[in-house]
């Protein structure tokens, strides 16, 4: 029998609390939170941002005629049906630290 030697991916509580206060930069407001519309400026620096993490992990990003950004880290099994997770970086006019890009870190 083949086996395969898997290992968890390791999850930094730190590191991912160390992106969110990053991400928070792009939009942020003397309140504390973030408005970071879509097809803004704010919105435009935090996709750069986001292009360049995951292209320094060794995922290949592309983007659709919509402008979502796909980020794609080939798996080790080809036969193993892919894993998709999806959030977005844009807020709400009065957003949070974590309106959505929570979701984007958690899969990254």
């Amino acid at each position: 029998m083949d086996m395969v030697r898997t290992t968890s991916p390791a999850i930094s509580a730190e590191r991912l609390w160390r992106s969110l206060m990053e991400t928070a930069q792009f939009g942020a407001n003397e309140k504390g939170g973030i408005r970071r519309l879509a097809c803004s400026d704010e919105d435009r620096k935090v996709r750069d941002w986001f292009k360049c993490e995951c292209e320094a992990l060794g995922c290949s990003v592309q983007v659709d005629g919509c402008g979502n950004l796909f980020a794609t880290l080939p798996g080790r099994r080809t036969d193993l049906a892919p894993i998709a997770m999806g959030s977005h970086l844009d807020t709400q006019p009065t957003g949070g630290k974590l309106d959505g890009v929570l979701g984007v870190l958690s899969g990254i």
